[in-house]
């Protein structure tokens, strides 16, 4: 889970983040950090008593009937085909541009090189060649970024860490935290870079790695682990190295960046040679340019890793939907095993192929990003629900979808600058966000009640075999299931994910602090952080291993 997360693009995209608004701008994806510790306390245990093999089969079994069957085909194509690769088109965007600076190579060229060696060890290894190979390249990949992030702080231009913050081009950039107010007014960047993503970001938004109640890759891990328990702990593990471990080295150097490269022209100007579209996200390849030769090797080797790791899950992913969910469902149920691995390469070379087309329609990696936050507004919240609440059908989930994808491309229209200063609408991301996740809520809901709700035999099953928290279960389950029901508590479980939330967000921002000098305020934070891993520890895991027990 971690080293598909990190991605040849994820550095490029926060080095964007921070020179366009500073590391608050961050929050723009620390703030799934609660959506991830929802899916590990609340929804992990979900997915692997499921036992389900791709998370699409999911719908048949909550959904039943023809209509689950037609969403499972259709999430199969808009998820394994569409969205996917659009997310390996970002990725493939980030590669180019490190090989253009890196490297003097084209586009092409790069891609081709790449894309070759990650389709042929993705079509003969499948999951457990790609889980292998993630395993490897996430360690490649850490030591590279760490290793790189030091010496860049020992180049004359930066002067080590103290010459780092204290320089003028940065201080501006270091707050982790926006200022709530401006003058006697509340401060729109403190809304649009902490509160739009707390409060309404997390919850509303599919973004792969980060879906709302577990969904994709991240499900397909854990599916995969060995039991219930080791899929909650390895999830655990993710959201914690995702956030509170791998940030700052790509932070420190897109700060450094700040001082080498003020602007895109002065990257410009230092690679007049280079063939990728300059951007505020290309300043991260241009600091590498920096280090030793051996380290920029090293550093090279470990971006490619990533960029690999990525590309090889998202194969791996999107395959096996075509196999299991199109081919295995609708187009040949018999198939053998054989012609199942067959069909199966035949799709990761369709779908790297497609991938690599689409990425010379995508300028950079913020751009992505803003636009999967965009087509994903609104539908998160179903995701969640489906769980809890029986009254969610397969309505809901095809109406959000395609909702969201109507609202999303309307407003990319309407905000578009057409030539000449045509914008039909001036709205910042945040206001698009808020205003994508409103309409496609209230319209999902509404279609939801409308529509007819599913089954209760199908209903009654399907708690029977997940066992969810019951009370939105009640007008439609029997008694004797509640009384069957493992014990859990919704209760304790919520304050497990806060509690584990104060836990990462204690360890980020006090390792900030520790770099920015600040070692009481530094310490405090990282104290917290330990407090809070022990009190998450003792209300989950040791409640849970004595049930076990008992």
């Amino acid at each position: 889970m971690v080293a598909t997360t990190f991605s040849a693009d994820t550095p490029n995209l926060v080095t964007e983040l921070v020179r366009t608004g500073g590391v608050a701008k961050n929050w723009a994806w620390w703030a799934f950090l609660i959506t991830g510790m929802f899916t590990v306390f609340i929804y992990a245990k979900f997915w692997r008593r499921s036992n389900v093999l791709t998370d699409l089969e999911f719908y048949e079994m909550r959904y039943g009937g023809k209509s689950a069957a037609f969403l499972r085909g259709f999430r199969a194509v808009y998820l394994g085909l569409f969205l996917n690769v659009m997310i390996m088109a970002i990725v493939c965007v980030a590669a180019t541009k490190l090989g253009s600076i890196l490297l003097g190579w084209s586009a092409g060229t790069t891609l081709l090189i790449t894309c070759s060696i990650t389709v042929l060890y993705s079509g003969l290894g499948g999951l457990r060649g790609v889980i292998i190979t993630d395993f490897f390249q996430f360690i490649i990949a850490m030591v590279g970024s760490v290793w790189a992030a030091i010496v860049i702080l020992d180049l004359p231009q930066v002067g080590g860490l103290e010459g780092l913050i204290s320089h003028s081009a940065v201080i501006p950039a270091l707050d982790m935290i926006p200022n709530v107010m401006d003058g006697n007014d509340i401060n729109e960047t403190f809304i649009a870079l902490l509160i739009i993503p707390l409060a309404v970001q997390w919850w509303s938004s599919w973004y792969p790695g980060a879906e709302p109640g577990g969904g994709s890759y991240v499900a397909q891990r854990m599916l995969a682990a060995k039991n219930e328990n080791h899929a909650v702990k390895a999830t655990l593990f993710f959201n914690i190295a995702h956030y509170a471990i791998r940030p700052w080295p790509w932070i420190i150097i897109a700060l450094a960046s700040m001082i080498v490269f003020p602007t895109v022209a002065d990257i410009s100007l230092a690679f007049p040679d280079a063939r990728a579209q300059m951007g505020e996200d290309i300043a991260y390849p241009a600091m590498l340019t920096l280090l030793p030769k051996g380290l920029l090797g090293l550093v090279l080797a470990s971006l490619i890793a990533a960029f690999m790791s990525t590309i090889s899950t998202h194969l791996n992913w999107g395959a096996s939907y075509m196999v299991n969910d199109i081919h295995g469902r609708f187009i040949n149920p018999g198939a053998s095993e054989k012609e199942k691995v067959w069909v199966g390469r035949i799709a990761t070379f369709v779908l790297m192929g497609l991938a690599v087309l689409m990425s010379f329609a995508i300028d950079s990696a913020k751009e992505g990003f803003n636009l999967l936050l965009q087509i994903g507004a609104g539908t998160g919240l179903i995701y969640l629900l489906r769980w809890f609440w029986w009254r969610v059908n397969v309505w809901s989930e095809i109406s959000g979808m395609l909702i969201a994808s109507v609202v999303a491309i309307a407003l990319a229209l309407m905000t578009k600058d057409w030539g000449n200063g045509n914008i039909i609408l001036d709205l910042s991301d945040g206001t698009k966000l808020v205003t994508g996740t409103l309409i496609t809520t209230i319209g999902w809901i509404v279609i939801t009640l409308l529509t007819k709700p599913t089954d209760k035999d199908v209903l009654q099953n399907f708690y029977d075999k997940i066992q969810p928290y019951g009370k939105g279960w009640r007008n439609v389950v029997s008694q004797e299931s509640f009384e069957k029901k493992k014990s859990s508590s919704l209760t304790i479980d919520v304050v497990c994910v806060f509690v584990a939330c104060i836990m990462v967000y204690s360890f980020l921002l006090g390792t900030g602090k520790l770099i920015y000098g600040q070692l009481s305020f530094g310490l405090a934070l990282i104290g917290l952080g330990v407090v809070s891993a022990f009190v998450m520890w003792k209300l989950y895991f040791a409640r849970n291993d004595s049930d076990q027990k008992v």
